[in-house]
């Protein structure tokens, strides 16, 4: 690639320059609901299968504001057939630096979220810094750290409890109907729709700035525990 077909690089970078902050409230910023499936859980040696997102802003999914995309792999590996991904469409995917040109331009400077999140963002970087030298630059959200913040707080109803937080586990929480599971854009619709509900109960809690939206969870021991 010459330095003009590299250009998306450089209007990825600008978009951070006047981004969203620790203020920003929960209703003016662009979140990216992502997911990717890949061929194992080594994000150094395990490739991208699929990616999918949707964004989610003032507490609505935006289906036209949407990505999905297949890559190319070699063969097909028992890793790719689970998703649903046939020999033929392992092959005809798109190559892994094609389709990271296009995610960049997508995502800008939205706050991506999705659950156990920080799988997706590893694999990702990993693909980036093959590709391009670089990582993500955007902030990132994970449901699960946002759900057990919120269920601290008291945002759930006294009569319902998580047992499990699992996606599946909290789709059953929610009411919310699993289909299309273990494929990048189903898993990501999926999420969106229980982000939603997670907004709506931050928003009774008073977490209604980035900042508190985005906190990690630690789970700290009682003494002696």
């Amino acid at each position: 690639m010459n330095n003009s077909d590299l250009a998306f690089l450089s209007e990825y970078s600008d978009c951070f320059s006047q981004s969203w902050t620790d203020a920003s409230s929960i209703d003016t910023v662009r979140f990216v609901v992502l997911d990717t499936e890949t061929t194992g859980l080594d994000p150094r040696r395990d490739r991208l299968i699929t990616i999918g997102a949707v964004a989610v802003k003032n507490f609505e999914i935006v289906l036209s504001d949407s990505f999905e995309a297949l890559l190319k792999l070699d063969y097909n590996r028992s890793s790719v057939t689970v998703h649903g991904v046939t020999r033929q469409e392992a092959l005809e995917g798109g190559n892994e630096a094609d389709v990271l040109a296009l995610l960049l331009p997508f995502l800008k400077d939205g706050v991506i979220v999705g659950h156990h999140i920080l799988h997706d963002i590893e694999t990702l970087n990993c693909a980036l810094e093959r590709n391009y030298g670089i990582k993500l630059e955007n902030r990132f959200l994970d449901t699960m750290d946002l759900t057990l913040h919120l269920e601290k707080d008291g945002a759930f109803e006294d009569d319902k409890k998580i047992e499990e937080f699992s996606l599946d586990a909290l789709c059953e929480f929610f009411n919310i109907a699993p289909h299309d599971r273990h494929t990048a854009g189903g898993d990501a619709f999926i999420t969106a729709l229980i982000f939603l509900r997670l907004l709506r109960s931050a928003r009774k809690v008073g977490r209604t700035s980035l900042n508190r939206l985005c906190e990690g969870f630690l789970e700290v021991e009682e003494p002696g525990a």
